[in-house]
């Protein structure tokens, strides 16, 4: 199909760009740009010169894709992610995931910046996600089947228990304040009603946030391992005490930015020092 050419000629041009190989990617989310203060960077290029990438026009995602190591571990680092609410389809958006799986990248860790709806939560708490909801509208599986790929994909296992667990060991390395919880997922780009986030709550949710499961979705159908984590910028609405801003989102994400990057150090670090049979149960899990 048509799609999966394009994936092929923007994998093909992201392999001409390094020799790094690696097999992790990582989505850096608002609250988590300042981890590339401690990535080594081999190369870097710009979503704009990646054929069929789309460009992100929200303050604190670059649009950049940059091949590097951090604690000494090969990754493919995106900074900055487009957004369902940009106007792109979910087709665009997910397309950078689907060029990632068939560059050879098996695993991969979304971050997000997200408004707390559990009432234990704290702005620049960090949460490990072990589900989703979407209530975004729309699903990016929706369409024509992709050749070669399963289009009734099951999710129950969505992020990879191992991955997982690798994020907590790495939380409590650095003395992070970190929950585990469910990110529900609206479109966006308004905030939410505090009647919307007392529904959620009933749901079952416990962050709130207008991105991530998009990408969760066609990972997972392309086949990878993931994992996913946000940062907690904000109380949602209806639970704080001021209105919402992207602003107050960036000041949290400023504040708690050094734990961010000793967070995912320390997830890196573990990562490659994984043994072989955590590796076989991942991929297992995967399936």
């Amino acid at each position: 199909m048509e799609f999966n050419i394009a994936s092929e000629t923007a994998a093909a041009r992201l392999k001409r760009i390094s020799r790094l190989r690696p097999t992790l990617a990582m989505v850096l989310g608002s609250g988590f740009q300042h981890v590339l203060t401690a990535l080594r960077v081999d190369r870097k290029i710009s979503y704009a010169r990646i054929p069929g990438f789309p460009k992100p026009s929200v303050s604190g995602h670059a649009g950049e894709l940059i091949f590097g190591r951090l604690g000494g571990i090969p990754v493919l680092v995106l900074s900055g992610r487009a957004h369902f609410y940009e106007g792109y389809s979910m087709e665009r958006v997910t397309f950078p995931i689907r060029t990632l799986a068939v560059f050879g990248i098996r695993d991969l860790l979304l971050t997000n910046a997200a408004g707390g709806i559990n009432q234990k939560f704290r702005p620049g708490d960090f949460m490990v996600v072990t589900d989703h909801i979407n209530l975004m509208g729309a699903n990016p599986l929706r369409g024509p089947a992709i050749s070669g790929l399963n289009r009734f994909v099951d999710l129950t296992g969505t992020y990879n228990k191992g991955l997982r667990a690798l994020l907590v060991r790495a939380g409590k390395k650095c003395g992070l304040r970190l929950h585990r919880g469910v990110y529900l997922a609206v479109s966006g780009p308004t905030y939410e009603t505090p009647a919307e986030i007392r529904a959620f709550a009933r749901l079952g949710a416990d962050a709130v946030g207008m991105s991530t499961v998009p990408e969760a979705v066609a990972a997972r159908q392309c086949g990878l391992n993931v994992a996913g984590i946000s940062c907690i910028t904000n109380p949602a609405a209806g639970m704080g005490k001021g209105p919402l801003s992207h602003a107050e989102v960036l000041k949290t994400a400023k504040k708690v930015e050094f734990l961010a990057v000793e967070l995912l150090k320390n997830f890196t670090d573990l990562y490659g020092k994984t043994d072989r049979a955590w590796r076989r149960q991942t991929e297992t899990t995967a399936r």
